[in-house]
């Protein structure tokens, strides 16, 4: 019978020595990706009145499968290490409310609702079961490094979005006295006219709405160099947050390499914890290495 560690080897990020890991990766990634694809195709009402018996038993097939991965993931959890619970209930906890647990949950409700609440809007729960795409952060860490980096940097992110807020509620009150008049089915209010600020603001401008005075031209103008500045202080607010975040992930592996090291040998148990920070942290084996290398030669010479 398999073991919960080794279940929960196959479950996480594979390793290329371990086959079984790896190909359970790539199955459990491309149903998400078929899945993607079917809920697409569903929205085509001639393909979803044609198909429409194929895509139900891909949709249920697809349930159990999700269904069992998230049973399993539940009962292997109570081995992982890496996290601040020392019993096996509380690291299942620590999974189940975690980010990747919810979206493992969320991944199988939507159909799970259609069997008991027969009058839900069937397209929101196509929208629901697109929520699968997330399950991709198992095996990738860009949303977990977006959501860390903006949290080292969330005084300075949310400084730019009050930026934001001010400039948006600022430049719809003065489009909406200069071009209420002009254009009232436009900028019927300070909140309709908004879109008109949102959409200027972020540079996209679709053109439904635009000025015809000269006062609303200027503003306008003012708007959209606002957008401008305010955007590209978010971009370079995120931008250095990630840049801050390597650095601070190469610092924290260094320091660990270096304790190790104070005797000059790497124990069974130091190199079982510089490799969980080299998991944790999504580095190659051979970064790790090189690291190990370079405070090695320093400590020789």
């Amino acid at each position: 019978m398999i073991t919960k560690e080794r279940l929960l080897e196959i479950l996480e990020k594979s390793k290329p020595e371990d086959k079984v890991s790896f190909y359970t990766e790539i199955a459990l990634s491309s149903l998400i990706i078929m899945n993607l694809i079917a809920v697409s195709l569903e929205s085509v009402p001639s393909l979803s009145e044609k198909y429409s018996r194929s895509f139900l038993y891909f949709e249920i097939f697809s349930v159990v499968i999700f269904g069992l991965e998230y049973i399993a993931r539940i009962w292997a959890s109570s081995e992982k290490k890496d996290t601040p619970y020392s019993t096996g209930y509380g690291r299942r906890l620590s999974y189940i409310f975690s980010f990747t647990g919810i979206i493992d949950f969320l991944a199988i409700v939507p159909s799970i609702l259609a069997i008991f609440i027969t009058s839900v809007d069937l397209r929101w729960l196509r929208v629901l079961r697109l929520l699968r795409l997330l399950k991709i952060s198992h095996y990738s860490s860009a949303l977990e490094d977006l959501w860390s980096a903006i949290k080292h940097e969330r005084s300075s992110f949310v400084a730019a979005l009050y930026l934001f807020a001010i400039a948006l509620f600022f430049s719809s009150a003065m489009m909406y006295v200069a071009e209420n008049n002009a254009q009232p089915d436009k900028f019927k209010s300070i909140p309709e006219t908004m879109w008109w600020s949102l959409i200027t603001l972020t540079t996209v401008g679709y053109g439904d709405v635009s000025p015809l005075t000269p006062l609303g031209k200027i503003i306008g103008a003012v708007t959209a160099i606002m957008g401008v500045c305010v955007v590209a202080l978010l971009t370079g607010i995120v931008a250095n947050a990630f840049a801050n975040q390597v650095a601070r992930r190469k610092a924290i592996l260094e320091a660990e390499v270096a304790n190790a090291l104070l005797d000059g040998e790497i124990s069974d148990q130091e190199q079982e914890k510089i490799e969980s920070l080299r998991k944790r942290f999504d580095l190659s084996e051979d970064h790790v290495d090189a690291i190990i290398e370079v405070f090695k030669d320093t400590k020789n010479k």
